[in-house]
Formats: structure tokens, C-alpha cells, sequence
């Protein structure tokens, strides 16, 4: 999966700050759990996420960098899906078909 360069600095931020990272990981499960539709979890976060970038950009170097010349509205939807993937409870595995009989 490729990141853009907003969601690979928001990311890479994470690693460098532990607690920031425990938060999201929690909320990454909080919200996968309480999604009914498979898509609505990652829209959801990518919200959430957005707001987290535009709170954190003033005070966070390299995500200050990247809304220097204003802050316009970018995807955040491959890192919510991403950050599902990654630390979001596994899939339920599918029921095998009955065979026709």
C-alpha cells in the first residue's frame, strides 16, 4: 500500500512518539469494532485522522512543513485503511460453503 506523503508523515510521527501511537492503536480497535459496514470504520477514522493532522500541524516540525502554504484537505483513507490492517482486530474467518447436496 502506498502513502501519501501527508499520511507517510503522520505515520512515521507516530514512531517517534510511543504514546500517540497507543492512542491510535486504540482507537483503531474501538472503531473497527463498533463499524457495522466494512467501509465505515476506515471513512471514520480518516475523519478522525484528518482532524488529528490539522490539531497536531502547528506544533509537529514535519507535518508543519507540509501545510506551509496553507492547509488544504487531503485523503487520509490509505493510512485509516492501512492502520485497520495493521492493528485492527483480525478478520472473522468465512464459513465454508455447504456442499450442494
Amino acid at each position: 500500500m502506498s502513502l501519501n506523503r501527508y499520511e507517510q508523515a503522520l505515520f512515521d510521527y507516530w514512531d517517534k512518539q510511543p504514546d500517540e501511537r497507543r492512542h491510535w492503536q486504540a482507537k483503531v480497535v474501538g472503531t473497527a469494532r463498533l463499524s457495522a459496514a466494512p467501509g465505515e470504520a476506515a471513512r471514520t477514522l480518516e475523519r478522525e485522522l484528518w482532524e488529528h493532522f490539522t490539531e497536531r500541524s502547528p506544533h509537529v516540525p514535519a507535518l508543519r512543513e507540509l501545510s506551509a502554504g496553507g492547509l488544504r484537505r487531503v485523503s487520509l483513507l490509505n493510512l485509516a485503511e492501512h492502520l485497520l490492517r495493521l492493528w485492527g482486530p483480525p478478520p472473522k474467518p468465512k464459513k465454508p460453503a455447504s456442499p450442494p447436496g
